[in-house]
């Protein structure tokens, strides 16, 4: 256990700038864009302009009592979403992560250092593991929250200044607590859905010798490619059908975009998923998450990603040439 807390120290030490910093930067650009547009809004015009639903107010005073706590719901629901671009920022950074993990240390040639350390092939890989699965999403999420919540605190007071004050109907909504723990408690099943694709990528790393991009993107994708035209001939020709839209679907789609973050929500029914009256239900958009679980090919990719990362450990056992 303290080998391995070393292991992911080593692997955060190393990557700090993408793990923490591009987060950080990412937020930091929200905070000044966002954030400066409220006060720069409040600050230079006479009148406070709010917009619920589409419909226009303007008040000095206050709001009416409906849209005072159809506004104060929106807000405490869905003031993480201000965090929406960190989910962007995560997926790029964990795949190239994923894409050098293994291929560096043997580009290097520091992988004969390592190895002449007391630790095993095993425990190298699951480090990198855990900081691509769990670690990497927990500082988004964390940095994420704490910049959303700061969002937030601006446009309260943004809008006491301009004497509508939301500060207590927030405060008291549940969800405006919950909210946090509902994105937290979605780091399980995007660990599952992510295993194909980090599996995918450390067996590539821990196998290319160069052209570690091309071959992680290129193998599925000229496949995809092949499969596409041998169908239209054999379609053409014998009217037979290999299934194409199949393999697009559950093999490449799955190594390749199982790192962004809600890729489950392609696999629910679009009308569950219609804007609420009154922001973002968490609790709904968690159980309809965790729904698909239901589906077995979510648990046969996982094991295939299990799979890909065993595969990964056995290959950097022997594969460690410049």
């Amino acid at each position: 256990m303290k080998t391995m807390n070393w292991l992911i120290r080593r692997e955060l030490w190393e990557h700090k700038g993408a793990f923490f910093w591009a987060p950080v930067v990412v937020a930091a650009a929200i905070l000044v864009m966002i954030g400066g547009g409220l006060l720069y809004a409040t600050f230079s015009t006479g009148a406070f302009q709010l917009s619920v639903g589409g419909d226009q107010v303007l008040a000095i005073e206050g709001l009416p009592p409906p849209m005072r706590d159809r506004a104060s719901a929106i807000m405490a629901t869905s003031y993480l979403a201000f965090a929406s671009p960190l989910l962007l920022v995560l997926p790029v950074v964990v795949f190239f992560y994923c894409l050098a993990a293994l291929y560096d240390d043997r580009r290097d040639r520091s992988i004969l250092f390592w190895k002449s350390l007391p630790m095993s092939d095993e425990q190298t890989v699951l480090s990198k593991v855990a900081v691509a699965l769990v670690v990497a999403p927990l500082v988004t999420v964390v940095v994420g929250i704490a910049s959303s919540l700061l969002l937030l605190v601006i446009a309260l007071g943004a809008g006491a200044s301009k004497g509508i004050n939301l500060v207590g109907p927030v405060l008291s909504n549940p969800a405006f607590y919950l909210s946090p723990l509902y994105l937290l408690s979605l780091l399980p099943l995007y660990i599952l859905w992510a295993l194909p694709t980090v599996g995918w990528l450390l067996l590539v790393s821990s196998w290319a010798r160069s052209k570690v991009f091309l071959w992680a993107v290129g193998i599925p994708l000229v496949t995809l490619a092949l499969m596409a035209w041998f169908d239209f001939l054999i379609g053409r020709f014998a009217g037979l059908e290999i299934g194409v839209r199949w393999f697009g679907e559950e093999v490449v789609a799955r190594i390749l975009g199982g790192l962004m973050p809600g890729v489950w929500f392609s696999h629910v029914d679009p009308e569950l998923l219609r804007p609420q009256q009154n922001g973002i239900d968490g609790g709904r958009l968690l159980g309809l998450s965790y729904s698909t679980l239901a589906a077995p090919s979510v648990w046969v990719a996982a094991v295939a990603g299990c799979a890909m990362i065993f595969g990964a450990m056995r290959l950097r056992r022997w594969r460690d040439e410049g």
